[in-house]
């Protein structure tokens, strides 16, 4: 079980199929405002999702959806995919996670089936959302939440800075200073989220939240969200 986790450096590189490139996760449009403009705001505004905003309801969403995947609990997984959706704070973070989630599905069915993935494709019919996704190909995978979680965190943190790089906000360099500074706060969400339950979601991320719904207006784009 040393190498259980290895398939999660497959499923969250930039090379999986599920066009997390496309996607900035509001982030444009907070260049654009001037919320972030360099390394140090980048790392505080990403720091901040890790612990208030979508990242922790993220990380809460895919333990839930681990946890009954591991169960084999039908009816606990709908009602997860159902409530992920229903957290999308606008039409741009629906299309964010339940594109993904739907492409992850696609690929791991095809590449890395397992029985927790043909559970959800049957107690889910409508779109899935990418946390819900990820964390029941973890499940079937025999991958442990906790490192699962860490992993999910720290790739959410990796594809926000490829986006800040692409935005010209900061060099590479920059970006896996960045990155590494946010390792403990990414393994701190992590040990939440592995006792988390429902109960558990919230944020107070507004600022982010502002940002998803304002690109959906921004006049020159790179991004789709």
């Amino acid at each position: 079980m040393a190498s259980a986790h290895l398939p999660l450096l497959v499923w969250l590189s930039p090379a999986f199929p599920v066009g997390a490139f496309a996607y900035s996760h509001g982030l444009e449009w907070a260049q654009e405002a001037g919320d972030v403009t360099d390394a140090a705001t980048l790392e505080r505004w990403l720091a901040d999702l890790l612990r208030f905003g979508s990242a922790r309801n993220d990380a809460v969403i895919f333990a839930v959806a681990h946890r009954a995947a591991v169960q084999r609990d039908a009816p606990a997984l709908a009602a997860a995919a159902e409530l992920a959706l229903a957290l999308a704070s606008s039409a741009e973070r629906r299309l964010e996670t339940s594109t993904q989630g739907d492409a992850f599905v696609v690929a791991v069915a095809g590449s890395w089936p397992c029985e927790a993935i043909d559970l959800l494709k049957r107690s889910w019919r409508e779109p899935v959302a990418y946390p819900v996704a990820v964390g029941v190909a973890a499940a079937g995978h025999d991958i442990a939440l906790l490192e699962a979680l860490e992993a999910f965190a720290l790739g959410f943190v990796s594809n926000l800075v490829s986006a800040a790089v692409r935005l010209g906000i900061i060099g590479q360099s920059d970006g896996q200073r960045v990155i590494a500074a946010l390792v403990s706060p990414a393994r701190r969400l992590a040990a939440f989220a592995q006792a988390s339950t429902l109960d558990d979601l919230g944020g107070c991320a507004f600022r982010s939240d502002l940002a998803a719904l304002r690109h959906e207006s921004q006049h020159t784009r790179l991004f789709r969200s």
